[in-house]
């Protein structure tokens, strides 16, 4: 069993900043690519920003140039960091993982953590 823990959540007036973690563990033998999500009231979930194993971003236009992924393999953790925060990314993010538990079988499952709450405050 793999889980992802989200946290560094929480309310931040417009403009500010947020550094949002989340940490993989279990059963991991590797992780491929890792991202974040969001999910506003009312709205689909979008994807925020991707990072592979080999270190290669992107990220949604709504947030580029405000927004920074990154990772620490030896930690099977990734990371975003949320500058000038606007009211629109009021959301519960999501963090999500290709994991492969096993290198015999090299099984790929796509693994999500529980969400934690983005709240910019105009």
């Amino acid at each position: 069993q793999v889980q992802l823990v989200e946290s560094g959540g929480g309310l931040v007036q417009a403009g500010g900043s947020l550094r949002l973690s989340c940490a993989a563990s279990g059963r991991i033998f590797s992780i491929n690519a890792m991202a974040w999500f969001r999910q506003a009231p009312g709205k689909q979930r979008e994807l925020v920003a991707t990072i592979t194993s080999g270190g290669s971003t992107t990220y949604a236009d709504s947030v580029k140039g405000r927004f920074t992924i990154s990772r620490d393999g030896a930690r099977n953790t990734v990371y975003l960091q949320m500058n000038v925060l606007k009211p629109e990314d009021t959301a519960i993010y999501y963090c999500n993982a290709e994991v492969i538990s096993s290198s015999w079988t090299k099984v790929v499952r796509d693994t999500w953590g529980q969400g934690t709450q983005v709240t910019g405050s105009s």
